[in-house]
């Protein structure tokens, strides 16, 4: 595995996988995917400032350099890139939008948030040139705008991968407490055991240390609210346990 600093140095047409570190299985699960589309894969590991709305949030982010790069390469990466600031963000940079759908749910409660993605992905896509990009659904807002702004890369739609309690990994969660983990597994129960949107918030209401921002059923494509007429429906749920923000989604096969 070569680890680089400069996109230069790295072959276009790869098959990429752009993290901001504190990897885990969930990571590994894309690297797999990756593997099996091109022989080159490409891990990036890049905190973008951009797409954090609060100092604190940015500051906090968990960041575990040695690990990353043991797990980037016990699981077939085969470049990792670790670009600087000056290279993503030259001088002249340019803040792009993310769209209507950006300003919905994540958006709302993240104002800028996804301008702040949609840039940095945009500019990765630039300098690197990969053929494909993959990217896990757990984001699944984030996903589908990185869709809309894709050009000619492939996007690879990734599941989630849980813990064996159902909680969706994510680099977060080691910010919560042994009280506050064991709690957030409310969330995938809620999802996977509700047909109704009044079902999943009530389901969410019984854990008294997790604080509701949104639970809603949605139309996949539009990210309008779904009606009885949606053929893809999506359960999304947003919340805080111990000031830690968790996500989560789940496909829902049917609505009564």
């Amino acid at each position: 595995m070569k680890v680089v600093t400069d996109a230069r140095e790295l072959p276009s047409g790869c098959a990429f996988v752009p993290t901001m570190g504190a990897l885990h299985a969930g990571h590994a699960s894309l690297l797999s995917i990756a593997q099996q589309k091109n022989k080159n894969v490409v891990l990036s590991i890049f905190i973008n400032p951009l797409q954090f709305e609060n100092a604190q949030d940015l500051a906090k982010y968990p960041r575990t350099p040695e690990a990353d790069l043991a797990l980037a390469a016990s699981h077939g990466a085969t470049h990792v890139w670790l670009p600087s600031q000056a290279e993503i963000y030259p001088a002249n940079h340019r803040v792009l939008s993310a769209g209507p759908i950006s300003y919905l749910y994540e958006g709302k409660s993240r104002p800028g948030h996804f301008d702040g993605v949609v840039t940095v992905v945009r500019r990765f896509f630039d300098l690197l040139k990969p053929s494909v990009a993959i990217f896990g659904e757990k984001d699944f807002q984030q996903l589908k705008l990185v869709e809309e702004i894709a050009g000619d890369v492939e996007i690879i739609r990734a599941p989630i991968i849980r813990e064996s309690d159902g909680l969706a990994m994510s680099s977060r969660n080691i910010r919560l407490t042994a009280e506050g983990r064991a709690a957030a597994t409310v969330i995938s129960r809620a999802l996977s055991s509700s047909k109704t949107e009044g079902e999943l918030r009530t389901a969410l209401s019984t854990e008294p240390l997790f604080t509701l921002d949104y639970a809603d059923f949605i139309d996949e494509e539009s990210f309008a609210p779904a009606s009885p007429q949606t053929v893809h429906v999506r359960a999304i749920v947003a919340g805080w346990i111990n000031e830690v923000r968790l996500i989560d989604n789940m496909q829902m096969v049917q609505r009564s």
